[in-house]
């Protein structure tokens, strides 16, 4: 069970990614929207907010509230990576590396905006 620095840190990149991809990303929300109901409230500037709300069922309540929460995903994005780092590693790799490369790829982003805004 030995694992390098390098695929650590890789392995990391990859958890990350796809936690963001699974929690936040758009291009996931179909995946989401089963869970959820969607609540739009008005703040108190007037503006419209809204707000996902995992639903009622047992089930659906259960993947909504996984999927709410980051450190919840972040766990069992790992999980599934390291299952398949060591069962099925002819899709591990190409699979890690592509999350791993946008992992980095979207940290490096957000600090080049953040520079740029100051």
């Amino acid at each position: 069970m030995d694992i390098s620095l390098l695929q650590f840190i890789i392995l990391g990149l990859a958890a990350f990614r796809l936690t963001r991809l699974l929690v936040f990303d758009k291009i996931t929300e179909f995946l989401r929207n089963p869970f959820f109901t969607e609540v739009v409230e008005e703040n108190e500037q007037g503006e419209m907010e809204v707000y996902y709300v995992p639903k009622e069922t047992p089930i659906k309540r259960f993947f909504g509230e996984l999927l709410s929460c980051y450190w919840c995903t972040g766990i069992w994005s790992s999980i599934v990576l390291v299952l398949l780092h060591y069962v099925y590693s002819a899709l591990y790799e190409p699979l890690v590396l592509i999350l791993a490369i946008a992992g980095m790829s979207s940290i490096l982003e957000t600090i080049v905006q953040n520079w740029l805004q100051k």
